[in-house]
């Protein structure tokens, strides 16, 4: 009996093993301006840290490329060579950019401006560290080359060019969702059935916390502490704009945040948070700055008329509003 002893402990030593090196992985980095954050299961410890060390580096990636701070990332090349471009000469993007170009000029038609990337063309002069923000002279000057219609794409040939010299385009409001989903769906192709990745305000979840829903908490606004509204969610994504997340208050006593109205080039003002929660990061994180700039009634129209979204939205005073969809679980 002690052969057929030994093989039966051979064949179950393994499966023990594989059990016991189950487990949550968690890493952390600063990226693209913020604090990213990765969390999965894996039964294969190894296997799990390799995977959310590739998440960090797509992140690393995404952030190279499209990062408006780095002089020699795709982004910062285009707004070089788009400005001088013309019909006749366009500038040739890859294929990715091409994707995010899209989307963010779909959202522009969708909210009629509010969603708008070329709102850096007068934002960049704000340095909301050392309290600066555009003179009137400035705003003058800059603000007739916001309007995402100046950006001409050609999702086709991969192209794109400015029809106004000064424009300027950022794509914070809609590159960290796009991470997001990135990072998700690398994880889902290999095999990750439970995770959560999040880069800021932007998060995404894959699956269930095994059993239990991912409780996402929305921060309290305007440097309150903990959490206003705690959300269950399972196989989703949530966006939310803070204007307490960059800011300064003026000589004035106004408060300055880096949530730009496009048609005034200054902070938009009636609310201080909205989360939106969808399918997907790409388009979560645009809607959240969309629906900010549009305030409670207009924002809350758009997100009721979009199948699959839902929104909590905080005012300055501190009332909180909520999409049709979650007003009616309340």
């Amino acid at each position: 009996m002690r052969p057929l002893i030994l093989i039966i402990l051979w064949l179950v030593l393994p499966l023990l093993s594989t059990v016991v090196r189950a487990e949550w992985i968690y890493r952390q980095a600063e990226i693209m301006g913020t604090q990213v954050t990765v969390t999965l299961w894996h039964e294969n410890l190894t296997q799990g840290e390799t995977l959310a060390a590739q998440v960090l580096t797509q992140m690393r990636r995404i952030d190279d490329q499209y990062s408006p701070y780095k002089t020699q990332s795709d982004l910062s090349l285009m707004n070089r060579e788009a400005a001088v471009a013309d019909a006749a000469n366009p500038w040739a993007i890859s294929g990715e950019m091409t994707r995010l170009l899209d989307k963010a000029l779909f959202y522009g038609e969708l909210t009629e401006g509010a969603f708008d990337i070329t709102y850096a063309s007068l934002a960049r002069y704000y340095d909301y560290r050392k309290g600066e923000q555009p003179s009137a002279e400035q705003r003058a000057e800059l603000l007739p080359a916001i309007d995402y219609k100046h950006v001409v794409l050609d999702t086709e040939a991969h192209t794109v060019y400015y029809r106004h010299p000064a424009v300027y385009v950022d794509l914070g409001g809609i590159a960290k969702g796009y991470a997001v989903d990135q990072a998700i769906e690398l994880l889902r192709k290999n095999g990750v059935e439970h995770a959560s990745v999040s880069a800021g305000g932007d998060s995404r979840v894959l699956g269930d916390r095994r059993g239990r829903p991912w409780m996402v908490g929305i921060k309290k606004p305007r440097g309150g502490d903990g959490v206003a509204i705690t959300l269950p969610l399972t196989d989703a994504a949530i966006s939310t704009s803070g204007d307490y997340e960059r800011y300064f208050i003026d000589d004035k006593g106004e408060w300055v945040h880096h949530i730009i109205n496009p048609q005034s080039g200054k902070s938009a003002g009636e609310l201080a948070s909205v989360s939106i929660i969808g399918p997907e990061g790409f388009d979560t994180d645009a809607l959240s700055t969309s629906v900010f700039v549009l305030g409670v009634e207009k924002g809350l129209t758009l997100i009721n008329r979009l199948s699959g979204f839902d929104a909590v939205v905080i005012t300055r005073k501190g009332k909180v509003h909520y999409s049709s969809g979650l007003a009616a679980g309340e």
